[in-house]
C-alpha cells in the first residue's frame, strides 16, 4: 500500500512517499516560494539529492511537478499505484474525531472552518483542490491536526463564555499539533515498553509553532492551543496566551484595526516581538544577561515550565515528559532549562546524555521518577497510518 502525504502550506508544498507494510518512507520532497520568483524544487530518493530552482505557478503546478519526479526517478510508474493521497488539515473543528475521505461536502466544511485557522486551512484546501484538478480518480484523505483532540472534557475545552456562543458558533478549544502529539506519545511509550492504555505524559512540540498536551492512556486530556493556534505557550512570531483586555485597549485607546491586532499576535509576538528575532539558533547564540535575547529564552522557557507544573494536575501521574519538534529535537539548553528547579515534580535532567544523544533517547537521572524523552516528530508517517487504517475500514 502506497500513501502519498501532503502538507500544503502557503507558498509550500512538502510531500512523503510511504510503503505502508513496512511503514518505509520512499522518497520525499519540498516544492517552496510558489508564485514568487525564488521558488524551488528540492527531492531526497534514496542517496539521490535534486535542488532546482524553478518557476511554479500555483498549488497545481507544484503537484505536477510532484508527480513527474515520482515517476521520473521510478518511485512509482503510474499514479494508479497510489492507494491514497492524505493531506494534514490544520483544522477540523469538532465535527471530525478521525481521518475521512475528501468528498464537496468536506471541502465546504474546510472552507466554512478558514476564519479559525486563516494561515494553514486555505493552504491545505489549495493543496486537495490541485488533486481535484489534477485527477479527480485519486482516493483523497484528511487527517485533522484537531482531530486527537476530540477526546478532552468538556471542562478542558470549553471557554468561561455565555452558552449559547458554544451552542451556536462552536466557539471552544480546539487544540493542534494532534498528529505530533499521537505519534510521539505512542512513540514514547513503545520505546519504556508501556502499554499506552496505561501510559500518561506531558508532550510538548517546540517549534516555530509550538504546543503542550497532557496525555491520559493515550488520549488527549487538555492542550495548550485553542480555537485557534495563536493561543498557549509562546512561539516564533505568535503571542500565545495573553489577557483579552489588551487587545481592547489597544483598540479604543491606541486606534489600533482588527486587522492591525490580528496582524501584530500573529506575526510580531511571541520571539520575534520580543527580540526581533525567531530563530532559536540565533536566539541561544546571541543570549546575554540583561538583553532582549535573554529575555525572550526566559519568557519561552517560563511558559513551557507553567504549562508543565498545570498538566501534572491535570494528569495526577505522569510517566513522561517528551520533547519534540524542531527545538525541542535539537536545542539541549532548551531543554536542560525547561527541566531544572522541577525536581519537586520527579523530575530530573542528566546533562551528559541530554547533551551527547540523538534520535529517540532518555536523559533522565537514573532512577528518577519521571523519565525525559526526545522523540523526534514525524507527523507525515502519522497521517500516512491513519489513512492507511481508514483504507483498511473499508
Amino acid at each position: 500500500m502506497l500513501i502519498l502525504v501532503l502538507n500544503a502550506g502557503s507558498s509550500s508544498l512538502k510531500f512523503q512517499l510511504f510503503k505502508m507494510q513496512n511503514r518505509l518512507s520512499l522518497c520525499s520532497g519540498l516544492l517552496e516560494n510558489i508564485a514568487q520568483s525564488s521558488s524551488a524544487v528540492h527531492f531526497q530518493f534514496q542517496k539521490e539529492a535534486y535542488h532546482k530552482q524553478v518557476a511554479i505557478k500555483d498549488h497545481t503546478e507544484a503537484l505536477s511537478i510532484c508527480f513527474d519526479l515520482l515517476m521520473e526517478y521510478g518511485v512509482i510508474v503510474s499514479l494508479d499505484e497510489l492507494s491514497a493521497v492524505a493531506h494534514r488539515v490544520v483544522h477540523g473543528g469538532d465535527r471530525y474525531s478521525q481521518a475521512c475521505y475528501i468528498d464537496a461536502e468536506v471541502i465546504e466544511e474546510l472552507s466554512r472552518l478558514i476564519p479559525l485557522a486563516p494561515l494553514h486551512n486555505p493552504a491545505n484546501l489549495a493543496g486537495i483542490l490541485a488533486v481535484r484538478t489534477y485527477s479527480k480518480e485519486i482516493r483523497q484523505i484528511a487527517v485533522f491536526d484537531t482531530a486527537f483532540h476530540q477526546s478532552m472534557p468538556p471542562k478542558a475545552f470549553r471557554y468561561g463564555l455565555r452558552s449559547t456562543l458554544y451552542e451556536e458558533d462552536r466557539i471552544r478549544r480546539y487544540g493542534f499539533h494532534g498528529s505530533s502529539h499521537q505519534y510521539v506519545s505512542q512513540k514514547a511509550a513503545s520505546f519504556l515498553n508501556r502499554e499506552i492504555g496505561s501510559f500518561n505524559c506531558i508532550s510538548l512540540h517546540l517549534g516555530n509553532g509550538a504546543s503542550a498536551c497532557a496525555v491520559k492512556g493515550g488520549k488527549s486530556m487538555d492542550t495548550s492551543m485553542g480555537m485557534t493556534p495563536l493561543e498557549g505557550l509562546v512561539m516564533g512570531t505568535r503571542s500565545g496566551d495573553v489577557d483579552a483586555g489588551i487587545l481592547f485597549y489597544l483598540h479604543e485607546h491606541k486606534g489600533y484595526s482588527m486587522e492591525k491586532i490580528k496582524a501584530l499576535l500573529e506575526y510580531n509576538s511571541g520571539l520575534e516581538g520580543i527580540c526581533a528575532e525567531h530563530d532559536m539558533r540565533r536566539i541561544i547564540d546571541k543570549a546575554q544577561e540583561g538583553n532582549n535575547y535573554q529575555l525572550a529564552l526566559d519568557i519561552f522557557i517560563y511558559r513551557i515550565k507553567k504549562y508543565i507544573g498545570a498538566y501534572m494536575a491535570v494528569l495526577g501521574r505522569v510517566d513522561a515528559i517528551v520533547f519534540t519538534g524542531g527545538i525541542g529535537e535539537h536545542a539541549a539548553l532548551i531543554r536542560q532549562k525547561v527541566c531544572e528547579g522541577l525536581e519537586v515534580f520527579g523530575i530530573e535532567l542528566d546533562k551528559e546524555r541530554n547533551d551527547t544523544q540523538s534520535g529517540v533517547f532518555a536523559f533522565e537521572e537514573e532512577g528518577a521518577p519521571v523519565r525525559l524523552l526526545v522523540v523526534p516528530a514525524n507527523e507525515e508517517l502519522q497521517i500516512a497510518k491513519e489513512a492507511t487504517e481508514l483504507l483498511q475500514r473499508v
